[in-house]
């Protein structure tokens, strides 16, 4: 249920102008720009050691990534936010994905194509993720992409995180674009939530951190990417590029 993409127009109120707007692509970070899962499968499965724990494979952990560390906690010790523990082993469980934040992630395969060529049209490209601006952005920094990015928009940026529309909103003001010309790529549902009410295009990162249990064709995007070269596809079906 995953294979076709579906590569139509950008969205009315763009490509109808002429001449058109730039457009702009702005994407999630984990599971969709960069593939952060083995520095922070690295760091849970440090914490579990600590804690007497055996290791769990970086497959079960994998498809917890995108959720962050709610979700990564609960699989790794079955803690909710509000149980009592959860605070102290959150912040041990962030101090140590801190440490070693840039050791194995990078851009997933392709990634790196797409973003030299968005900068070579003259189309920007940004960030908007949930993670906490102070991992964010030594992260970009330590990828040598926080120069790069014409905007970064992370969870504490702002007072709502997605799927509020508000963070996109916001990176649209900040590159200059309508948010009726800008593409929003991500993996998970709350990323397409966001995308569809803040009244962009979005797209879902199919080669991202998708679970057994996840149906992106149920969660109203108007596309599914299975590579991030798709989005060079996309664009020119579009009209673009």
């Amino acid at each position: 249920g995953r294979k076709g993409q579906l590569y139509g127009p950008l969205p009315a109120g763009c490509s109808g102008m002429n001449p058109p707007p730039r457009a702009c692509v702005l994407f999630d970070l984990d599971g969709t720009l960069l593939d952060t899962a083995p520095d922070l499968t690295a760091a849970l499965n440090r914490l579990r050691r600590e804690r007497g724990d055996p290791e769990l494979s970086p497959a079960a952990i994998r498809p917890t990534v995108s959720h962050g560390s709610p979700g990564m906690l609960k699989l790794g010790f079955g803690l909710e936010p509000d149980d009592a523990r959860y605070a102290e082993l959150n912040q041990r469980f962030l101090a140590l994905y801190r440490e070693a934040i840039a050791v194995q992630t990078a851009l997933f395969p392709g990634m790196a194509e797409v973003l030299t060529h968005l900068e070579a049209v003259g189309i920007p490209w940004g960030v908007v993720t949930n993670k906490p601006g102070w991992l964010t952005e030594p992260l970009l920094k330590a990828l040598a992409l926080w120069a790069r990015a014409a905007c970064v928009v992370s969870g504490d940026t702002l007072d709502k995180r997605k799927p509020d529309p508000e963070p996109l909103w916001y990176a649209c003001e900040r590159v200059g674009v309508a948010p009726a010309c800008a593409l929003y790529v991500g993996d998970a549902e709350r990323d397409v939530q966001a995308g569809n009410r803040a009244g962009m295009t979005t797209l879902v990162a199919g080669f991202g951190y998708l679970g057994a249990e996840d149906r992106p064709e149920e969660w109203g995007a108007a596309g599914l990417l299975n590579q991030p070269t798709d989005l060079l596809g996309w664009l020119a079906g579009a009209g673009r590029g």
